[in-house]
């Protein structure tokens, strides 16, 4: 696997196989890429699942199956800017079903434990307005939010 200088490692506990088929299958631009497997050097069990390499939407990962000493947590996410409403359904949906939950903010934690934060595209330009009346209209509305809700942002931003 060749990368552009990151390669971003997911430690999971005996899911990763089924972690990189579930990534590949809610993101374009996808695919599953070598695996490996633990030999009788272990430490976990020969012909195992040790790694499985693979591609979610043209970024590089490498599914790890270390064991249960680490999970993830909220300190590391990864953010998916959507243009709209439809797109935002489309990730919250698939990202939070069989066991994932939604948070606040756009915020939610897939059944794996990765904790993901699914943004309106326009939401950065918002919050970093130069109108601090427009900033914070915006910025209010997003933090009453789970699932951001596009028009409801957009009409917050406009003062509507």
């Amino acid at each position: 696997m060749t990368t552009d200088g990151f390669l971003t490692c997911l430690w999971l506990d005996g899911q990763a196989e089924e972690a990189a088929a579930f990534y590949v299958s809610v993101f374009k631009n996808s695919s599953i890429g070598r695996v490996s497997h633990y030999t009788d050097a272990g430490p976990g069990e020969t012909g195992s699942v040790l790694t499985v390499e693979f591609t979610a939407n043209g970024h590089k990962f490498l599914a790890l199956n270390g064991g249960p000493q680490f999970k993830f947590n909220e300190a590391v996410s990864f953010q998916i800017l959507c243009a709209d409403q439809a797109e935002i359904d489309y990730y919250w949906t698939k990202l939070t079903e069989n066991g994932g939950e939604g948070g606040p903010c756009g915020w939610l934690k897939d059944r794996f434990g990765l904790s993901w934060q699914v943004v309106y595209d326009r939401l950065p330009e918002m919050v970093h307005a130069p109108d601090q009346e427009k900033k914070a209209r915006a910025f209010k509305a997003m933090m009453g939010m789970g699932k951001l809700d596009v028009a409801a942002l957009d009409a917050a931003y406009e003062g509507e």
